[in-house]
């Protein structure tokens, strides 16, 4: 494999998981959310 197509996977793959991480941080505020909610009802 050649090193440039080497860094080209290499940017793919970081953004792929910059991607993947900011997603699964929104999902995760969203359900401490819904569980603060449900906890302050009781």
């Amino acid at each position: 494999m050649s090193s440039k197509r080497a860094m080209r996977q290499a940017q793919k793959q970081a953004y792929a998981k910059h991607r993947s991480n900011i997603t699964n941080s929104r999902f995760q505020k969203k359900k401490a959310q819904i569980i603060n909610k449900k906890e302050k009802k009781y």
